[in-house]
């Protein structure tokens, strides 16, 4: 049976990521190991993550790294590297995943393709709402969403449509890949600071390897609770420099995840 780590990115925001590891919890099929990347949260996660720690159905890693601002690419990297299994289900901790969430990223993977989810957005009163009270699980009929289409579960018809999607690379927010697809382009490229452009960046790298893309609809549903927009101000330079990158067809990148190899022969 094909083994799967989940990481789960997050920074300074415990009410979500109890929301989504509550979600993790009751998934129809467990992932095999949690790794929570912490992109330098406080003690507030670190005790929650302790908590959840107690019971948690499978092993639950928490790695976290300095506070020296929105580093999300260098986070991923270190989980990717700690991952003990061969496919890779990328998440934000600010996502409420679906009961079939994982069960569906694995019936759609194949050798070579990576997937792109997508995601429902969750109004700013509902999200302040679910973040507090008692965990219930969200579904198509949930108060508070929009693009409430993205909220149908139809595996079928999302394997049925997945070759017809044209939509753009990749979100980091809901993904899955195989880990050795990801050593190939030495990962994430940390160059990228701030917000924009790291996710793209390494769903056209992907491609550029050879890599195919499965775009899902109406499965491997996540939920976005509400945030305001941060970390913008390098959104310009993010942007250029991936342009850049995309005109040069780049599949590896120099700053990446081989750094935090302790084998160097995965490379």
């Amino acid at each position: 049976m094909m083994k799967i780590s989940l990481i789960i990115s997050t920074y300074n925001r415990p009410s979500a990521l109890k929301l989504c590891l509550e979600s993790v919890k009751r998934q129809n099929r467990l992932p095999d190991e949690v790794i929570i990347g912490d992109d330098g949260s406080g003690d507030e996660t670190a005790a929650l993550i302790r908590e959840f720690q107690k019971d948690f159905p499978v092993p639950l890693l928490h790695v976290w790294q300095e506070d020296k601002g929105f580093r999300v690419g260098k986070i991923r990297n270190k989980c990717i590297a700690k991952a003990k299994y061969d496919y890779i289900v990328q998440v934000d901790g600010d996502m409420v995943l679906h009961s079939s969430f994982i069960t569906d990223h694995l019936s759609c993977a194949r050798r070579g393709y990576y997937i792109k989810g997508g995601r429902v957005n969750i109004t700013r009163m509902e999200t302040e709402r679910l973040c507090n009270r008692e965990y219930t699980p969200l579904g198509f009929f949930t108060w508070g969403l929009t693009r409430r289409e993205n909220a149908i579960h139809c595996l079928f018809l999302a394997k049925c449509l997945a070759p017809y999607r044209k939509t753009r690379p990749g979100l980091g927010c809901n993904t899955s890949f195989w880990r050795k697809d990801a050593l190939r382009i030495n990962g994430y490229d940390e160059y990228y600071v701030g917000w924009g452009g790291e996710d793209y960046d390494f769903s056209v790298r992907l491609l550029n390897v050879g890599c195919k893309k499965i775009a899902l609809k109406f499965a491997a549903i996540g939920f976005h609770l509400w945030h305001e927009d941060k970390y913008m101000e390098n959104r310009k330079k993010n942007f250029d420099y991936y342009n850049e990158k995309v005109e040069q067809k780049a599949i590896w990148c120099e700053n990446g995840i081989d750094q935090y190899l302790k084998d160097n022969n995965e490379m």
